[in-house]
């Protein structure tokens, strides 16, 4: 689990100036704002991943009535439990991991279980999944008639869409100036299905940076051209690991376009499929992106992007400060119409 304090986050400088390099990139240039979350104790009126709604407490807390199991599976106050023991044992000096006492807790804390009487069909409170306030991040386009916050819940069971086993993704607008008393308790589901659906409390430290767009959706030409670049960039990293001196060479994707982890706004990644297009599904216009949750903040293909203040982390670290894990610890992609933000979302995983 990640531990470190809450305060600001930069993000390095870029490798190298990809507009020097390809200037016609000049005109694709756009920004994105890095969350970066980390754990914390975020109040009602902050943005924040996994802390508290700023919920009216006469308003009903959405659920999920579809057709699914929802009696079996982990505890909620058992997976952050879990999550805390483990954060505790890895972090003792020297690096001894857990203690047979700790096992046994652990072994006790992974056990599922099954709750009598609830049908497949019955209101299953949502997990409340992240909040987000205009005025704190700059990317984030206005809401509906005004609304000012953007919040977003999921089903914590992968038992939706025409596969059976997609996920439940319900984002709310409002404006958070007609919030009179605060709902104190929110529902939460008696069991989950899947522990990557339950996020640690994550204040945010919100930064904007500039992105380009996946290379995949640039001109054919100029793909051509950077896929030329990286090849040589390759072939030269293979010549000096022949002669024992070798680098990581800089990749479009990883190092100079799109960063990793939470974001709002810019351009949606398709390392995992071929673009394909997101059109409104209510007037077929295409669509942009409004939101990236990402399962890392960095991984071994996207270091360059690591805060400056965490330069020293170790890379094991670099896994999941959240501890939300989407499909198979990839990103999801949700996209809002820019005709109308009250259209309905899609969304793609990566």
């Amino acid at each position: 689990m990640f531990r470190v304090d809450p305060m600001t986050r930069t993000t390095p400088p870029r490798p190298l100036d990809v507009e020097a390099l390809f200037p016609e990139l000049a005109a694709y240039r756009g920004t994105t704002t890095r969350l970066h979350p980390r754990p914390g104790t975020p109040g009602v009126s902050a943005s924040s991943v996994g802390g508290p709604m700023l919920w009216p407490a006469d308003e009903p807390w959405p659920v999920c009535t579809d057709a699914h199991g929802r009696g079996h599976g982990r505890r909620p106050a058992d997976v952050h439990r879990e999550r805390e023991v483990l954060a505790r044992a890895w972090a003792r000096e020297p690096l001894s991991g857990p203690t047979e006492e700790d096992l046994r807790l652990l072994d006790e804390l992974g056990r599922e279980h099954r709750v009598l009487g609830i049908h497949e069909t019955d209101p299953l409170p949502l997990i409340g999944l992240a909040q987000l306030y205009r005025r704190d991040v700059p990317d984030l386009p206005a809401g509906p008639d005004g609304c000012d916050l953007l919040q977003l819940f999921w089903c914590p069971f992968d038992a939706h869409g025409p596969s059976g086993h997609g996920l439940l993704l319900h984002p709310r607008w409002r404006r958070s100036a007609e919030v009179g008393e605060v709902l104190e308790i929110p529902p939460q589901p008696q069991v989950v299905g899947f522990v990557g659906y339950v996020p640690e409390p994550c204040v945010l430290r919100p930064e904007q940076v500039v992105t380009y767009p996946f290379a995949g959706l640039l001109s054919e030409e100029l793909c051509a051209r950077i896929d030329a670049w990286e090849e040589a960039l390759e072939e030269a990293a293979e010549q000096q690991e022949g002669d024992g001196d070798a680098d990581e060479p800089i990749c479009y994707q990883y190092d100079l376009s799109i960063p990793p982890g939470w974001r709002v706004g810019g351009f949606a990644s398709w390392h995992a499929t071929d673009p394909f297009p997101m059109d409104c599904p209510a007037c077929a216009t295409p669509m942009r992106l409004l939101l990236t949750i990402d399962s890392s903040e960095w991984d071994g293909g996207s270091g360059s992007w690591k805060p400056l203040e965490e330069g020293d982390l170790p890379a094991f670290l670099s896994a999941r400060p959240t501890e939300v894990v989407v499909g198979r610890a990839g990103e999801l992609n949700v996209f809002a119409c820019p005709t109308d933000p009250g259209h309905p979302h899609r969304w793609s995983i990566q």
